[in-house]
């Protein structure tokens, strides 16, 4: 009976979690352990359909380079780097489309077909959902000291999303499962950072919440523990003083960008944790770290 109890009782806590996102769109971008864990992949699934059929509507927008380091390597592709970031020549963006928009997709739309949902998998050419542009960058040159501009191939950075098609799929009841691939506006295909897309289309679709899976527990204090709210105005200087560092950067910047462009809270969460997409989002347990406005 006190089993009973306690189930009742954790249902009974999520009501007022689901009336806040009830008929909200939620983008989570999935990755990471998460992803190639057979346990933590069956059991995000059925997660991802109890939000649909409570009530809310989940995008899912998925990364894959593990998956893709091994296919390049299988075809013995040599990689090439520049200022960190992976150059993506014709012959890669052949390999990263045929595993983002094929294996992996299709892995996942099955995954939440099996788990009882309905889901539809595309890419960010489909319907010219996310319409992007090259990446370039500048830096200095060290023995001229000339501003250079740094050319990726064919990696991308988003300048449009048309979400019709999104909001087709999720009237006809499917979750929508978007590899991230872009288009140019001379019909040629990006590979796009799965992080840069999800923000992208949390912003475009309005979304409630734009939840980010990955390999860490979240933003960590100088002591190791979890900051747990966190807001656009805290940052600068959390990363002035070194509290955060390295790859943590980046994506906390790129959160700051989407809760700015009005998405109400960015959750960097630890995908390893089973479930931590219903924790963050139906508990008053939060798993990961949230980014928001002083005022939201």
């Amino acid at each position: 009976m006190d089993d009973l109890s306690t189930t009742a009782r954790i249902l009974s806590e999520a009501l007022p979690f689901l009336q806040r996102y009830d008929d909200q769109i939620i983008v989570v971008k999935y990755g990471g352990h998460a992803m190639v864990d057979p346990s933590l992949a069956q059991r995000f699934a059925r997660d991802i359909v109890m939000l649909k059929v409570c009530g809310l509507n989940p995008i899912v927008v998925h990364g894959g380079g593990p998956q893709i380091n091994r296919m390049l390597d299988k075809l013995e592709v040599k990689p090439e780097f520049r200022e960190g970031l992976r150059v993506t020549d014709q012959a890669t963006m052949e390999v990263v489309e045929m595993v983002l928009s094929g294996a992996i997709n299709k892995s996942i739309v099955a995954s939440i077909q099996q788990a009882g949902g309905r889901a539809v998998g595309i890419s960010g050419k489909d319907g010219n959902l996310m319409i992007a542009k090259r990446l370039t960058k500048t830096t200095t040159d060290p023995t001229t000291g000339k501003t250079v501009e740094v050319d990726f191939g064919f990696v991308g950075e988003p300048v449009l999303i048309n979400t019709d098609i999104l909001q087709t799929i999720m009237r006809s009841d499917s979750i929508p499962v978007i590899a991230p691939i872009g288009v140019g506006l001379g019909g040629e295909t990006f590979n796009v950072n799965a992080d840069t897309a999800a923000g992208a289309i949390a912003t475009a679709t309005r979304a409630k919440r734009l939840l980010l899976l990955t390999d860490v527990a979240g933003v960590l204090d100088k002591d190791k523990n979890l900051i747990s709210e966190l807001t656009v105005e805290n940052l600068p200087g959390l990363i002035a003083d070194g509290t955060i560092t390295g790859g943590m950067i980046p994506k906390v910047q790129s959160a700051a960008a989407v809760v700015e462009s009005g998405v109400e809270g960015v959750i960097i969460l630890d995908g390893r944790v089973p479930h931590s997409v219903l924790l963050e989002l139906l508990t008053r347990y939060g798993v990961g770290t949230r980014i928001s406005r002083a005022d939201a």
